[in-house]
Protein backbone atom coordinates (compact mmCIF):
# COMPACT_ATOMS: atom_id res chain seq x y z
CA UNK A 1 0.00 0.00 0.00
CA UNK A 2 1.57 3.28 -1.15
CA UNK A 3 -0.75 5.67 0.71
CA UNK A 4 0.66 6.19 4.21
CA UNK A 5 -1.22 7.54 7.21
CA UNK A 6 0.62 10.86 6.83
CA UNK A 7 -0.35 11.02 3.13
CA UNK A 8 -3.98 10.27 4.02
CA UNK A 9 -4.15 13.04 6.63
CA UNK A 10 -2.43 15.51 4.30
CA UNK A 11 -4.89 14.66 1.52
CA UNK A 12 -7.85 14.94 3.89
CA UNK A 13 -6.70 18.35 5.16
CA UNK A 14 -6.00 19.71 1.68
CA UNK A 15 -9.30 18.53 0.19
CA UNK A 16 -11.28 19.79 3.19
CA UNK A 17 -9.75 23.23 2.84
CA UNK A 18 -10.35 23.34 -0.90
CA UNK A 19 -13.95 22.17 -0.42
CA UNK A 20 -14.53 25.06 2.01
CA UNK A 21 -13.66 27.75 -0.56
CA UNK A 22 -16.80 29.65 -1.67
CA UNK A 23 -17.73 28.29 -5.10
CA UNK A 24 -20.68 27.31 -7.27
CA UNK A 25 -21.00 24.01 -5.43
CA UNK A 26 -21.05 25.79 -2.06
CA UNK A 27 -23.65 28.20 -3.42
CA UNK A 28 -25.78 25.31 -4.69
CA UNK A 29 -25.69 23.56 -1.31
CA UNK A 30 -26.36 26.66 0.77
CA UNK A 31 -29.10 27.97 -1.51
CA UNK A 32 -30.99 24.67 -1.45
CA UNK A 33 -30.52 24.27 2.31
CA UNK A 34 -31.57 27.86 3.03
CA UNK A 35 -34.70 27.59 0.88
CA UNK A 36 -35.71 23.98 1.52
CA UNK A 37 -33.94 22.82 4.67
CA UNK A 38 -30.86 20.83 5.61
CA UNK A 39 -32.09 17.56 4.12
CA UNK A 40 -32.28 18.99 0.59
CA UNK A 41 -28.84 20.57 1.01
CA UNK A 42 -27.54 17.15 2.07
CA UNK A 43 -28.93 15.59 -1.12
CA UNK A 44 -27.15 18.23 -3.22
CA UNK A 45 -23.97 17.40 -1.28
CA UNK A 46 -24.40 13.71 -2.05
CA UNK A 47 -24.71 14.53 -5.74
CA UNK A 48 -21.52 16.62 -5.62
CA UNK A 49 -19.65 13.78 -3.89
CA UNK A 50 -20.91 11.32 -6.52
CA UNK A 51 -19.66 13.57 -9.32
CA UNK A 52 -16.28 13.99 -7.63
CA UNK A 53 -16.04 10.21 -7.23
CA UNK A 54 -16.48 9.75 -10.99
CA UNK A 55 -13.66 12.22 -11.68
CA UNK A 56 -11.43 10.66 -9.02
CA UNK A 57 -11.81 7.18 -10.51
CA UNK A 58 -11.07 8.55 -13.99
CA UNK A 59 -8.08 10.50 -12.72
CA UNK A 60 -6.50 7.70 -10.67
CA UNK A 61 -6.88 4.90 -13.19
CA UNK A 62 -6.33 7.24 -16.12
CA UNK A 63 -3.06 8.34 -14.56
CA UNK A 64 -2.04 4.72 -14.03
CA UNK A 65 -2.71 3.92 -17.67
CA UNK A 66 -0.94 7.05 -18.94
CA UNK A 67 2.08 6.42 -16.74
CA UNK A 68 2.40 2.90 -18.12
CA UNK A 69 1.77 3.97 -21.73
CA UNK A 70 4.00 7.06 -21.81
CA UNK A 71 6.90 5.80 -19.72
CA UNK A 72 9.53 8.50 -19.23
CA UNK A 73 7.45 10.97 -21.25
CA UNK A 74 4.90 10.94 -18.42
CA UNK A 75 7.02 13.57 -16.67
CA UNK A 76 5.67 16.16 -19.12
CA UNK A 77 2.13 15.41 -17.98
CA UNK A 78 3.29 15.95 -14.41
CA UNK A 79 4.71 19.34 -15.41
CA UNK A 80 1.40 20.21 -17.09
CA UNK A 81 -0.53 19.26 -13.96
CA UNK A 82 1.85 21.28 -11.79
CA UNK A 83 1.49 24.37 -13.99
CA UNK A 84 -2.31 24.04 -13.90
CA UNK A 85 -2.32 23.84 -10.10
CA UNK A 86 -0.02 26.87 -9.86
CA UNK A 87 -2.37 28.82 -12.13
CA UNK A 88 -5.41 27.80 -10.04
CA UNK A 89 -3.59 28.67 -6.82
CA UNK A 90 -2.63 32.11 -8.11
CA UNK A 91 -6.20 32.80 -9.22
CA UNK A 92 -7.57 31.77 -5.82
CA UNK A 93 -4.96 33.83 -3.97
CA UNK A 94 -5.85 36.97 -5.92
CA UNK A 95 -9.62 36.40 -6.14
CA UNK A 96 -12.19 38.38 -4.20
CA UNK A 97 -15.01 36.40 -2.61
CA UNK A 98 -18.22 36.14 -4.59
CA UNK A 99 -20.55 39.03 -3.89
CA UNK A 100 -22.95 36.78 -2.03
CA UNK A 101 -25.31 35.83 -4.80
CA UNK A 102 -28.59 34.55 -3.47
CA UNK A 103 -30.54 31.74 -5.07
CA UNK A 104 -34.13 30.86 -4.50
CA UNK A 105 -36.13 27.89 -5.58
CA UNK A 106 -38.75 25.48 -4.49
CA UNK A 107 -38.13 22.73 -2.04
CA UNK A 108 -37.85 20.15 -4.79
CA UNK A 109 -37.33 16.45 -4.24
CA UNK A 110 -34.40 14.41 -3.05
CA UNK A 111 -33.83 13.20 -6.61
CA UNK A 112 -33.81 16.71 -8.07
CA UNK A 113 -31.46 17.94 -5.34
CA UNK A 114 -29.11 15.01 -5.91
CA UNK A 115 -29.13 15.49 -9.69
CA UNK A 116 -28.47 19.21 -9.37
CA UNK A 117 -25.31 18.49 -7.36
CA UNK A 118 -24.22 15.66 -9.67
CA UNK A 119 -24.76 17.58 -12.91
CA UNK A 120 -23.14 20.71 -11.51
CA UNK A 121 -20.00 18.70 -10.74
CA UNK A 122 -19.94 16.66 -13.95
CA UNK A 123 -20.45 19.87 -15.93
CA UNK A 124 -17.15 21.25 -14.66
CA UNK A 125 -14.75 20.24 -17.43
CA UNK A 126 -11.77 21.47 -15.38
CA UNK A 127 -12.40 19.04 -12.52
CA UNK A 128 -10.69 16.09 -14.21
CA UNK A 129 -7.65 18.30 -14.97
CA UNK A 130 -7.56 19.37 -11.34
CA UNK A 131 -7.54 15.80 -10.10
CA UNK A 132 -4.96 14.75 -12.71
CA UNK A 133 -2.66 17.42 -11.32
CA UNK A 134 -3.57 17.03 -7.64
CA UNK A 135 -3.31 13.34 -6.82
CA UNK A 136 0.31 12.67 -7.94
CA UNK A 137 1.44 14.81 -4.99
CA UNK A 138 -0.17 12.38 -2.54
CA UNK A 139 -0.22 8.99 -4.30
CA UNK A 140 2.71 7.02 -5.73
CA UNK A 141 1.19 5.89 -9.01
CA UNK A 142 3.80 3.18 -9.53
CA UNK A 143 2.80 1.50 -6.26
CA UNK A 144 -0.93 2.31 -6.38
CA UNK A 145 -3.19 -0.55 -5.30
CA UNK A 146 -6.94 -1.01 -5.32
CA UNK A 147 -6.90 -0.42 -1.57
CA UNK A 148 -5.15 2.90 -2.13
CA UNK A 149 -7.72 3.93 -4.73
CA UNK A 150 -10.60 3.06 -2.40
CA UNK A 151 -8.90 4.95 0.44
CA UNK A 152 -8.54 8.06 -1.73
CA UNK A 153 -12.23 7.89 -2.71
CA UNK A 154 -13.28 7.56 0.95
CA UNK A 155 -11.02 10.44 1.99
CA UNK A 156 -12.42 12.65 -0.76
CA UNK A 157 -16.00 11.74 0.17
CA UNK A 158 -15.38 12.53 3.85
CA UNK A 159 -13.55 15.78 3.09
CA UNK A 160 -15.86 17.18 0.42
CA UNK A 161 -19.07 15.76 1.87
CA UNK A 162 -18.24 16.74 5.44
CA UNK A 163 -17.47 20.37 4.59
CA UNK A 164 -20.50 20.76 2.34
CA UNK A 165 -22.77 19.26 5.03
CA UNK A 166 -21.50 21.86 7.50
CA UNK A 167 -22.43 24.55 4.99
CA UNK A 168 -25.86 22.96 4.55
CA UNK A 169 -26.43 22.81 8.31
CA UNK A 170 -25.48 26.44 8.86
CA UNK A 171 -27.41 27.64 5.81
CA UNK A 172 -30.45 25.66 6.87
CA UNK A 173 -30.52 27.67 10.10
CA UNK A 174 -29.24 31.06 9.02
CA UNK A 175 -29.52 31.27 5.23
CA UNK A 176 -25.97 32.66 4.95
CA UNK A 177 -22.55 31.21 5.65
CA UNK A 178 -19.44 33.21 4.81
CA UNK A 179 -18.80 36.93 4.82
CA UNK A 180 -16.24 38.67 2.59
CA UNK A 181 -13.46 38.54 5.17
CA UNK A 182 -13.79 34.79 5.83
CA UNK A 183 -14.22 34.12 2.11
CA UNK A 184 -11.01 36.00 1.36
CA UNK A 185 -9.14 34.06 4.06
CA UNK A 186 -10.36 30.73 2.67
CA UNK A 187 -9.31 31.78 -0.83
CA UNK A 188 -5.82 32.66 0.41
CA UNK A 189 -5.44 29.40 2.36
CA UNK A 190 -6.68 27.21 -0.49
CA UNK A 191 -4.61 29.15 -3.03
CA UNK A 192 -1.54 28.59 -0.86
CA UNK A 193 -2.25 24.84 -0.74
CA UNK A 194 -2.51 24.64 -4.53
CA UNK A 195 0.64 26.71 -5.03
CA UNK A 196 2.55 24.47 -2.60
CA UNK A 197 1.31 21.27 -4.28
CA UNK A 198 2.14 22.66 -7.73
CA UNK A 199 5.67 23.64 -6.66
CA UNK A 200 6.19 20.23 -5.05
CA UNK A 201 5.18 18.47 -8.27
CA UNK A 202 7.50 20.72 -10.28
CA UNK A 203 10.45 19.85 -8.04
CA UNK A 204 9.64 16.13 -7.96
CA UNK A 205 9.15 15.94 -11.73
Amino acid sequence: MSLTLVDAFALLAAMSLLAAVPSLSVLAVTARAASAGFRQGAWVTLGIVAGDTVFIVLAIFGLQWLAAALGDAFVWLQYLGAVYLLWLGLRLWRADPAAGAQAGGAAGTAASSFMSGLLLTLGDQKAILFYLGFFPAFVDLAALTLTDALAVIVIAAVAVGGVKLVYAAVAGRAGAVTGPRLGRLLNRLAGGVLLAVGLYLMVRA
